[in-house]
């Protein structure tokens, strides 16, 4: 399979590994391409998998709509049971890094029917950021969001500082080069900048925001734990591996460590000392074990 179609839109995909293997589908962030998971793939077949990595709504040419509204992660998560379904695969097992774990968390608590298993990488459960806005200086690690809304003037600063970017937050050169390339315009990062701007980044982060600073203005004396308490949210029951760097440029540890609270099932959080945020590009041995450990997990717990 190169490509899957949804709506009209066509995307492109890389399939390989053992077309009767258990599907593993990989979801890749910003700015990035299903290039990220190339160091990945490998260890994956060699253990009998077959994996999907596809370019992503906004990133495959002929699945960039114009409108933000188009990129909801309703939609983006229906492009990947699309993707589940062209591959004739029922159940999968999810991977996402970046923005492509915002998707994973939300297919996990929306589509559990069709997930086998989840490996996060990176991103914290969108209740945890929403918390971690207002409990520690997550807001500050994000606020180039904000600015991401601007259009016509975000395209043209990232693109100017690329890939530059990517070496100075921990990416190899080599990688940084394929990625420029790939966004070789200002225009080419519209699509993965329309991910932003349908924000906030869930109805979870954004509630749970509003309730965290509701909390904290009638906050007293006696009712002090109502300030830091845990927003409510579904938690996620598949089984699920969350891995974080601990020395990520742009998600923070109070997000990271919070996230259990959101999880009702199986569960394993792993920490990568002094690694950063690019995890699938620089860190690929370990990502490859985290989720080959998930995938055998998750058939035992079946079994």
């Amino acid at each position: 399979m190169d490509t899957f179609v949804r709506d009209g839109l066509t995307f492109d995909v890389t399939d390989s590994g053992p077309a009767g293997g258990e599907v593993v589908i990989l979801l890749h962030g910003f700015p990035q391409d299903r290039r990220a998971w190339d160091k990945v793939t490998p260890e994956l077949n060699a253990a009998g998998h077959r994996t999907l990595a596809p370019d992503q709504r906004g990133y495959s040419p002929r699945a960039t709509p114009k409108s933000r509204t188009a990129y909801g992660l309703d939609q983006l998560a229906l492009d990947v049971i699309a993707l589940a379904d062209a591959a004739g695969a029922a159940r999968v097992h999810v991977v996402g890094h970046d923005w492509g774990g915002a998707v994973a968390w939300h297919l996990a608590s929306r589509h559990s029917d069709r997930v086998a298993s989840v490996t996060v990488l990176s991103t914290p459960h969108p209740a945890a950021m929403g918390w971690a806005f207002t409990h520690s200086d997550q807001w500050r690690k994000s606020g180039y969001m904000v600015f991401f809304q601007l259009p016509w003037i975000a395209e043209r600063s990232v693109h100017r500082r690329l890939p530059g970017l990517y070496v100075k937050t921990g990416m190899t050169a080599e990688d940084a080069a394929k990625y420029a390339e790939k966004f070789a315009t200002p225009a080419s990062l519209s699509g993965g900048l329309g991910w932003y701007r349908s924000m906030p980044a869930s109805k979870a982060m954004l509630s749970s925001m509003k309730r965290s600073a509701k909390a904290k203005r009638a906050a007293a004396p006696s009712s002090a734990g109502a300030a830091t308490a845990a927003p409510r949210s579904r938690k996620v029951q598949v089984p699920t591996t969350y891995v974080w760097g601990s020395h990520d440029f742009a998600l923070g540890r109070a997000a990271a460590e919070k996230t259990a609270e959101f999880i009702g099932g199986d569960y394993e959080f792993v920490e990568v000392p002094d690694a950063g945020h690019w995890l699938p590009e620089v860190n690929a041995d370990l990502v490859s074990e985290a989720i080959l450990q998930r995938i055998t997990s998750a058939g035992a717990t079946d079994n």
